[in-house]
């Protein structure tokens, strides 16, 4: 008996994915839940197990290949694993059990198959079959809604007068190359995180209308409190304190002052959120993250640096989920630990607004008419214009530099 492997549900917002590896090649033997390949999306990897014992029959998608939801990645043949002959009397249950529960189509088991091979058998309409042909139109370019996905003459008409996309939209050629410079380059294709990374960060310079307002602060009061109590601090709640914990709370208090730097725009309405989801920006070996803490506005030092810990190292060790990167409402970005003194960070759609850390850098500063040397950072709020105005976006950062310069003002909402 044959058992269909298809895509599992891939999360909010994500409809397809490419095969990145085959753990297994075709006559492999392998275990309930064993894991039979890898699929990459644009946000995170999803390992996919085998839903029962046996032996992988045939690969449908090959490595490279682009998936949508509940497509057929391979079939495994239920029984046939040498390993795995003995419980072949309980098999009839027992595994069908466990499809039940891994399926994602949710049919009962045989179902899937039955349907493939019906599908391959069903003729299209001949009228559809004609204007397919006569177009140069092939059969994954129209989708079918008759019978068992028979294509009709409708479907193919609906696929004619479908809106094409724009050729403004396509990446200007390569020019060209000397052979002895070609030679010397790589090509290597780019994963889907990074094509994802590329397509959302030039939608957002398309679709918002983004400014960037910029300031200082001068981090003296910062940093001596924390050298005062960073030992008593990592003893009594067991992680350390670092800055993040800082610029969160002095964020989420400015945004209670300016709620439309953490609202989002949604046709021609504008979303205000009474919470704060703060998105933090990470960089990791394979490309930019943004995980999300929950709730900030509600937490304290300890447990947002506690989530910043975890989440970063989840980020790193690339076990970031779906759950761990949506939902956010502003989003901090430090590229201050890559030694960057200034820069204009792009928004994350679809948020209004974005915080850019910098690198501490003593200057000399006219302090009370004398020249002393300070800690200053260089703080950069990018936001979307259209729904942030120039004057909530200066208020919202001369708030984080207030906050910052006398973090008492924390303590008592001021």
């Amino acid at each position: 008996m044959s058992t269909e492997v298809r895509v599992p549900t891939l999360g909010e917002s994500v409809s397809e994915a490419t095969v990145a590896t085959w753990f297994k090649k075709p006559g492999d033997a392998v275990a309930v839940d064993e894991m039979l390949c890898e699929l990459e999306t644009d946000k995170v990897t999803v390992e996919v197990p085998s839903p029962v014992a046996g032996t992988l029959s045939e690969i449908v998608a090959n490595e490279g290949d682009t998936v949508g939801v509940d497509a057929l990645l391979a079939q495994v043949s239920e029984g046939d694993a040498p390993a795995k002959s003995e419980p072949e009397a309980p098999a009839e249950d027992g595994p069908k059990e466990q499809q039940a529960a891994t399926n994602v189509s949710g049919e009962p088991e045989g179902e899937p198959a039955e349907k493939g091979e019906a599908k391959g058998d069903t003729e299209d309409a001949p009228s559809a079959k004609k204007l397919m042909a006569e177009n140069d139109l092939k059969a994954g370019d129209v989708k079918g809604t008759g019978k068992d996905g028979r294509v009709m003459k409708e479907d193919v008409l609906k696929a004619l007068n479908a809106p094409k996309p724009a050729e403004t939209s396509k990446p200007a050629a390569r020019g060209p190359v000397s052979s002895d410079d070609a030679d010397r380059e790589e090509r290597v294709k780019m994963t889907r995180l990074r094509q994802t990374i590329a397509r959302r960060l030039k939608e957002a310079q398309n679709t918002a209308a983004m400014l960037t307002t910029y300031n200082e602060v001068d981090m003296t009061a910062v940093m001596e409190l924390r050298n005062e109590y960073k030992a008593l601090f990592e003893k009594k709640h067991g992680v350390k304190l670092g800055f993040m914990s800082f610029f969160t709370k002095a964020c989420v208090h400015a945004l209670k002052e300016v709620p439309d730097v953490n609202a989002e725009i949604d046709g021609d309405h504008v979303v205000y959120k009474n919470y704060v989801h703060m998105g933090i920006a990470v960089g990791t070996p394979t490309g930019l993250v943004v995980p999300v803490i929950r709730n900030a506005d509600s937490m304290g030092f300890a447990e947002i640096e506690k989530s910043i810990a975890d989440m970063g190292v989840k980020a790193r060790d690339g076990k970031l989920s779906m759950a761990d990167m949506q939902g956010g409402s502003f989003t901090i970005s430090n590229g201050g630990v890559y030694g960057s003194l200034m820069s204009s960070p792009i928004l994350n759609p679809p948020q209004s607004g974005i915080l850019g850390m910098h690198k501490i850098q003593e200057r000399p500063m006219a302090i009370n008419g004398k020249v002393e040397i300070r800690p200053m950072m260089y703080l950069a709020l990018s936001y979307d214009h259209r729904i942030v105005d120039g004057k909530g976006a200066v208020t919202f950062l001369v708030r984080v530099k207030e906050a910052l310069e006398d973090p008492r003002r924390l303590l008592m909402d001021l």
